[in-house]
């Protein structure tokens, strides 16, 4: 079987993408020039690796087992090549980092100060709902994952980054605002505006509710932080988010002192048990604790 590692890179390209012209784009070389480079490799493995349904790309079984056996070679050459830059004194690499949509709100701010002090490091943020980063975490495709609910089924180097108090907000205007201690019992009556099942949020708030023994008599379920501020502004209910989600500036909303709140969750940094973290992730890692230790202690 005689397939070159850069056809590896452009296979792996399409399995992340799901598109060929995506995949072109991302090594650099033109639709044509990926879909005969494909066409050859399918024909070195004698076995079809994929097919195209609704112009999207779905692997085959050939072509997962594939891909999963390129992942780890193309993680060591990419280690490889960091090492030897940081031998040559170089800063250059790619660091890649998968964050469930809720860690916006301050994992961008993370990666500004790193890239400032590393500005020749190529950095890709995928920002995602809780499945799909999980769903990259088991695919390794990525050096570093953030997420406030690790999936307990999977072995992990699993590291609390920082607190992640869930509050209940409100209305600036809602009646209860200006009260100093408020009941869940007093809560009955409205709507809830909570995330969708599955997100790590609706997770925590669940399973907290549950040990409260509160049950919201109406629930609206949306799919976005944005869209539940929005709602909850508008009046439409009462909703319970992570408070970095609602930022230093908040007029429209407040956050009501409701008794058995706020949520004690966490912010985890975790990648795969056993996998070992480029040099660049390592520095990113040790930054990211850092800064966040500068955080909590009102540097």
């Amino acid at each position: 079987m005689n397939i070159t590692f850069r056809q590896l890179r452009l296979f792996l390209a399409l399995a992340e993408t799901g598109s060929v012209s995506a995949a072109a784009r991302v090594m650099h070389v033109t639709q044509p020039t990926a879909s005969m480079q494909l066409r050859e490799v399918t024909q070195a493995v004698g076995l079809p690796l994929y097919e195209v349904i609704s112009r999207r790309v779905h692997l085959t079984e050939a072509g997962h087992a594939l891909a999963r056996t390129a992942r780890p070679i193309a993680g060591e050459w990419d280690a490889f090549e960091q090492r030897v830059s940081g031998a040559k004194g170089l800063t250059s690499g790619r660091l890649k980092v998968a964050v469930v949509s809720t860690a916006k709100y301050f994992v961008p701010r993370l990666l500004g100060s790193f890239c400032k002090l590393h500005p020749q490091i190529d950095i890709s943020l995928e920002v995602l709902n809780r499945d799909h980063v999980i769903n990259r975490l088991r695919s390794n495709l990525d050096d570093l994952y953030v997420m406030s609910m690790p999936p307990a089924d999977l072995p992990l180097e699993d590291h609390i980054l920082m607190p992640n108090p869930l509050v209940v907000i409100a209305a600036a205007g809602h009646p209860l605002a200006a009260k100093m201690r408020v009941k869940l019992t007093q809560l009955q009556a409205e709507r809830f505006i909570l995330r969708e099942k599955g997100s790590g949020t609706r997770m925590a708030t669940d399973a907290h509710l549950r040990q409260l023994g509160f049950v919201p008599s109406a629930v609206l379920e949306l799919g976005s932080n944005e869209a539940i501020k929005e709602s909850v502004e508008g009046q439409l209910g009462v909703s319970i988010v992570s408070r970095h989600s609602l930022g230093p500036h908040h007029e429209g909303l407040a956050v009501l002192n409701v008794q058995g709140f706020p949520i004690q969750s966490q912010w985890h940094l975790v990648w795969p048990k056993g996998k070992q973290l480029s040099p660049i992730a390592e520095v990113f890692r040790g930054h990211l604790m850092g800064e966040v230790k500068g955080w909590m202690e009102g540097r």
